[in-house]
């Protein structure tokens, strides 16, 4: 596998005239590839088909990885198998069946608010252990302002604006953005950070970070990836489970209940539109309940 992947680089690199970061990130989807196809059993690239290909991007998919990076990944695989079959090092190109990246979407799983309602209970704020409050501020903060996993790690207590009720956010890029925070949140995190939070950071009371561990030390995004499914286990929710999840339920219920789509870019930190239309197939219920409401033939 790796002499084919070495020839393709080559060609990113001498022919196409590629930048050095584009052809590393080739690299990187091509070599998370080939471990998924190795792992399950098949050793060379012109053994894949593409039912293969797709459980891949499946499998990133259910990893939690977005909608919009997938699709790079599958312009990647499709370049890498165009060029093997152009090259006859394969017989034939498994993607050449495949949509193009620009209209296939891999729709992100989401919650029902009922859901999402049983999930935050899981964790109850009348609970006097400190872990318990804690879990139930963080995940009422992800849904309550959308943040990435990564981006809930790197909170500070300096980044929450309890005068404005608003949140700075450290998001890809190190781009910074503003999101709000509803009043029943920030009267959560209070909490939290007078109690809870000062209990966690006895020993290290300096610590920046406003999710700490029972040791006093900053949150990784594993531990909080599992707090998530553990919770959803406990209200008896039967959906694959992933960091991103209440991301993709806070952006789903804001389109149902009418935000516009710009807002809604805006809060969840997309350069581009193209990734947050996305959410837009939720909205078959709410067009038919409109259909319903204002048609002249209802």
């Amino acid at each position: 596998m790796e002499r084919f992947l070495k020839y393709f680089i080559n060609h990113l690199k001498v022919e196409r005239g590629l930048s050095q970061n584009t052809v590393l990130s080739y690299r990187n989807d091509l070599c998370q590839l080939g471990d998924f196809l190795m792992d399950n059993g098949i050793e060379e690239w012109k053994q894949a088909s593409r039912d293969d290909l797709l459980d891949f991007l499946d499998y990133q998919r259910r990893r939690g990885m977005e909608a919009a990076s997938i699709a790079r990944e599958l312009a990647a695989i499709k370049m890498f198998y165009r060029y093997l079959s152009g090259e006859e090092l394969i017989d034939c190109d498994p993607t050449a069946a495949m949509d193009s990246p620009r209209l296939w979407r891999i729709l992100p799983d989401m919650l029902s608010t009922e859901e999402v309602s049983a999930l935050l209970s899981v964790y109850s704020p009348r609970a006097g252990d400190a872990l318990t409050l804690r879990n139930r501020a963080m995940l009422e903060l992800m849904y309550a302002s959308g943040l990435r996993v990564s981006e809930l790690t790197g909170l500070k207590l300096a980044d929450v604006d309890f005068e404005r009720g608003i949140i700075r956010v450290w998001g890809k890029g190190s781009k910074e953005r503003i999101v709000p925070a509803a009043a029943r949140t920030l009267k959560l995190l209070s909490r939290y950070i007078t109690s809870a939070r000062r209990e966690l950071v006895e020993k290290s009371p300096l610590i920046p970070y406003l999710f700490v561990s029972r040791t006093g030390k900053k949150l990784n995004r594993e531990r909080i990836w599992a707090i998530i499914k553990e919770a959803a286990l406990n209200a008896g929710i039967d959906k694959e489970i992933h960091p991103h999840t209440l991301r993709h339920s806070f952006a789903t219920h804001l389109l149902e209940n009418g935000a516009d789509l710009r807002v809604i870019q805006e809060m969840l930190g997309h350069a581009n539109i193209a990734t947050t239309e996305i959410y837009t197939h939720v909205s078959k219920e709410r067009v038919l309940n409109v259909h319903r409401k204002f048609h002249p033939r209802k």
